[in-house]
């Protein structure tokens, strides 16, 4: 008998792993009501990438969000969470438009009638991007975190960082003299600082935009439980997907570009082996050394690294 493969292409709730060539809403109407844990995607921001819907106004996009955004409100789990990744829109006349501002008034709609509640406007922050030339370089994107009600899962062990002060102690009340901080770590807080998936990232692929599986690993840790369903409506290559089967969950995810789905497919089977490279979570930041040839500023530059010659 033909063994059963892991990856599936057509939703069933006991698939591990289900990637859907196609429409995201087509996928989102197989998924049953209150059945997924953790909603996580990152949108198209609608400035004319080859992958995105053509010759959308801004009024288009917001409208697909929206029924989008319904049927994810459908289908999550009280208690579940939702994770919509943004950057900015960039109109006619470059300016921008922070896509978070516009889509929160699109999940408030849902406050009262699914207790829709913004819990957390985390901020990405990277050091390499575009170099603009009339504005300041963007260097960070927003992550909108709801819940689904006012009770829900949320585990913030698996991404404490260390202390800054472990040594430091309480000075008055019943705990004095014992150590003030948590044994496992500091909670992390709501500004994260990683690199984006540029040409040197050991995660590139031929996709322009994608995120890091750092960034979809920690929501999934925090937010999710083994075996829940994470669930993606704009997979693009899979981060989402593989940071869910390498930690242990089951995910669904939609694209409509097939050749996006054929190299999350080619990950997601890397990560079921245990063989998919990528930037391990605890990894720090890379701070170059000073005085090489990269980094020692050339004597014809006015900024000399502690400030201006």
């Amino acid at each position: 008998m033909r063994k059963q493969s892991k990856i599936s292409a057509h939703f069933r709730h006991k698939n591990r792993a289900t990637l859907f060539h196609g429409d995201c809403l087509d996928l989102l109407k197989t998924i049953p009501d209150e059945s997924v844990q953790l909603v996580l995607t990152s949108p198209p921001y609608n400035v004319g990438k080859a992958y995105e819907r053509r010759n959308q106004t801004i009024v288009d996009y917001l409208e697909f969000q929206a029924k989008v955004i319904a049927e994810s409100v459908r289908a999550l789990k009280r208690g579940g969470s939702l994770c919509w990744q943004l950057g900015h829109h960039t109109n006619g006349h470059a300016q921008v438009i922070p896509l978070d501002m516009l889509l929160h008034q699109v999940f408030a709609q849902y406050d009262c009638s699914d207790s829709l509640r913004l819990r957390n406007r985390i901020i990405w922050h990277f050091e390499h991007g575009l170099h603009c030339q009339r504005r300041f370089s963007g260097r960070h994107e927003v992550i909108l975190w709801y819940t689904k009600g006012d009770e829900y899962h949320f585990n913030v062990d698996p991404l404490r960082v260390p202390q800054k002060y472990p040594g430091k102690r309480h000075h008055r009340g019943p705990k004095k003299g014992k150590y003030s901080g948590n044994p496992l770590g500091k909670n992390p807080g709501d500004v994260w600082i990683f690199p984006n998936v540029k040409s040197n990232h050991i995660e590139k692929t031929e996709h322009p935009c994608q995120f890091p599986v750092e960034l979809a690993e920690r929501l999934i840790l925090a937010l999710t439980k083994k075996n829940s369903l994470v669930l993606d409506p704009f997979g693009g290559v899979g981060s989402s997907a593989v940071a869910a089967i390498m930690n242990g969950r089951r995910v669904a995810m939609a694209d409509l570009c097939k050749r996006y789905i054929e190299i999350a497919k080619e990950r997601l089977s890397l990560a079921l082996r245990g063989e998919l490279k990528f930037r391990p979570r605890t990894r720090p930041v890379y701070v170059p050394k000073p005085n090489t040839p990269l980094t020692k500023p050339p004597k014809s530059f006015r900024f000399q690294g502690n400030g201006l010659a």
